[in-house]
């Protein structure tokens, strides 16, 4: 997949979906059209259309974003240290687009590994599980049955 340019992602995105995915800013907690939604299917990155988490790892942190205790693939996403804002986190990008998707931090639920990946609905496009087939995610089918 090759990125598109800065010019056709303006185009493509919402000005929060560009500033959050090319920017690394972060969308107010509360406000994110995935942050109270459980809905069955994946999740994927909004720029290149790469699965990154799924309805059935997602849980309400109530911290404001859409919570995930792991991402469907470990090698789907890349994670980096952040020194941003004064503290030390720990970054979480998609693997293909490079995109900003949010952070991961080690206090998400113990059973499920203790691991939060705390994302902005503005990196994220919904494919229900009734859809993945037609929009290409068939494979996914399986974390559903």
């Amino acid at each position: 997949m090759e990125k598109p340019s800065k010019e056709e992602l303006k185009e493509k995105l919402s000005p929060i979906e560009y500033a959050v995915t090319q920017e690394n800013a972060t969308e107010r907690p509360f406000t994110g059209k995935y942050d109270d939604f459980y809905q069955e299917g994946i999740y994927v990155d909004i720029v290149s259309g790469e699965p990154l988490f799924s309805s059935t790892d997602k849980y309400d942190a109530g911290c404001g974003w859409p919570s995930f205790t792991q991402p469907i693939q470990k090698r789907g996403v890349k994670e980096k240290a952040d020194f941003s804002l004064g503290m030390h986190r720990v970054e979480v990008r998609s693997n293909e687009a490079d995109s900003h998707l949010g952070h991961v931090f080690n206090d998400g639920p113990q059973a499920e590994g203790g691991l939060r990946y705390c994302i902005n609905a503005a990196a994220l496009r919904f494919v229900p599980v009734d859809q993945l087939e037609v929009e290409g995610y068939g494979e996914y089918k399986s974390l559903f049955e």
